[in-house]
Parts: C-alpha cells; structure tokens; sequence
C-alpha cells in the first residue's frame, strides 16, 4: 500500500493551517511519528487518523477519498485496536477508542459498527464502573442490532453473548453464565468455519471456570482438555496457559497437589511468554507453595485469579 498520499495529504493540510509537526503530534504522538506519517514510512492508527483530523479541520472521511487507502482498512484496524485492548484490558484506552468513532459517519450510520462500539461501551461500564444493570443492557442493544431469528449467529454476536456470560461469571451468578455459554456452543456447533479461532478456545475456557464453580470438576478438565488440543489444531497461543492453569486449579481443589503443580507450571510459562504480568505475579508464588504441600493434602490454597479474558 502506498502511504505517501495520505502522509502528503497531512503535510500539506499541516501547513496550511500553520502548525510545526511538534504541535500537530502534540497529545496523539511524537513529532518523530509525525515526520514518518508524512514521509509515508507508516500508515497512522485508526485513532492517530481521527485525532488528526481533527486537528487539521477536516472529516477523517476526506482521508478515504483521496484513493489510497479504502474504508474497510480503517474499521479493520479499529478492530484489531478494541480487541488488543479489550484482550489486555486496556479498558480507558478502550473507552477512548470508542468515543472518537462515535462521532465518525463510518460508524454511526451502520448497524454492524455501531454494534461493535456498544458492545465495547458494555464491557467498560461493568469492567471499569462497575455498573452490570448498564452493561446487561448496552450488550441486549449491541445483540439486537444485527441478530434475528433467520439468519445464523455471527461470531460478533457469539462474543457479545459471551460477554453475557463472562458478567454473570464475576457476580457470581454461574448458571445464569453457564446458559449464555451453552447458547454460544450452540450456535458454533451450528455455524460452519470459524474465521476467528479463538472464540472456541476462550467459550471452552469459560465454560470450564464455571463448571469449577458449580463443583463440576470432571467436566470442566474435559472442557480444557478438548480446549487445548484445539489450540494444537489451529496453532494457536492464546488460551493455553488459561488452560493449563484450570486444570491445575481443578486438581488442586480435590487436594491432589502432585498432578496439579505440571499443569501449573506450564500455565506459568505461557503467561512469561505473553508478558501477561498479573498472572505471572499470580501463579509465580502459587507453584512455590504448591510445591511445598505436595503430598501434604491441607486443602485448597485460595481461590482461582478473578480476571475475565474476553
């Protein structure tokens, strides 16, 4: 893709507003990332574009219309930023993201991206506000706005449903959760291919924290198990140390230390790779008094890490 024409573009609408590079990037990046953009060396993100944009007076539609980069690589690269943030909960960046494509006609104006931003306003309201009456209710809005009876569940509205779940989850609520779950793995034993692979492997990784929960431990291991050779199927990364963890965790629950700490150890090596810093934090002095009662059975050490991947 040729980046030149936007960069060009930016220089051009830069000076003839009268700014520096310097003040252009100033509160959406460096002056360095600025001089790239308009070297065409890189393409901006989704949210530099739209901040600067606004900064040059002009909709970030007239970016598109200069015939360089189409629309669909701006909302694909919306996407990719909400789920990396979403993923690594990144939830005010997250907010941030969404309330600058409020304001962009790309997104109003159409149902499936308006429903990509409702869906991420739910998350934050109960991730962030702690508000689950709000975000019950921005995730039904989302849902319905693509979703009817006559067509097959799309994985958006998979995830959204999951996301159902995943709040039922952390207030406790597990069959409320587990039916929200069981709806997803309905309608993907239903749907044919899977564009995004990791939805099976993190609704399998849910359904088996809430069968822990409900003292289904047999279950919950098979849900992983079935989990983790999808993972090996698809190559995919994502998932096996959430994995490898609830097993453990499961074992260790019926106080049976020594098949536990394998299954804890490898959790705990995914997690290194991934930089995943709360859970490294977590498991780290876990394994060390797992390994200390192994054999010992003095019960359950404490309960399973509180945090929801989406």
């Amino acid at each position: 893709m040729d980046y030149s024409v936007i960069g060009k573009k930016i220089r051009e609408l830069r000076k003839a507003v009268g700014i520096t590079q310097g003040e252009l990037a100033e509160e959406i990046c460096t002056q360095a990332l600025i001089s790239r953009i308009e070297n065409g060396d890189i393409y901006p993100s989704a949210t530099a574009l739209y901040q600067i944009s606004v900064k040059l007076g002009v909709d970030v539609n007239y970016f598109f219309e200069i015939g360089t980069t189409p629309r669909l690589d701006y909302i694909i690269e919306v996407e990719k930023q909400l789920r990396y943030l979403r993923v690594y909960r990144k939830y005010e960046e997250m907010m941030e993201l969404v309330k600058n494509e409020e304001k962009n006609p790309l997104f109003y104006k159409d149902n499936e991206l308006l429903q990509l931003l409702c869906w991420h306003k739910g998350i934050y309201q109960f991730e962030v506000k702690q508000d689950a009456e709000t975000a019950f209710s921005l995730l039904h809005k989302a849902f319905h706005l693509t979703a009817h009876q006559k067509k097959a569940m799309s994985e958006r509205e998979m995830e959204i449903l999951a996301s159902n779940g995943a709040i039922h989850y952390n207030k406790h609520q597990y069959d409320e959760s587990l039916h929200y779950f069981k709806r997803v793995e309905t309608a993907m034993n239903t749907t044919g291919q899977l564009q995004d692979k990791s939805i099976k492997t993190k609704l399998f990784y849910n359904i088996a924290r809430v069968l822990t929960r409900l003292g289904e431990l047999e279950e919950s291991s098979e849900y992983c198990h079935k989990a983790i050779r999808w993972c090996f199927d698809e190559e995919l990364l994502w998932g096996l140390g959430e994995l490898h963890y609830q097993i453990g965790y499961n074992y260790e629950l019926k106080n049976q230390y020594e098949e536990a700490l394998p299954y804890f150890k490898r959790a705990l090596q995914m997690f290194e790779l991934r930089n995943d810093e709360p859970y490294v934090a977590f498991l780290a002095p876990k394994i060390e008094e797992i390994s200390q009662l192994s054999g010992h059975g003095t019960g359950p050490l404490s309960h399973q890490v509180n945090t929801v991947e989406r």
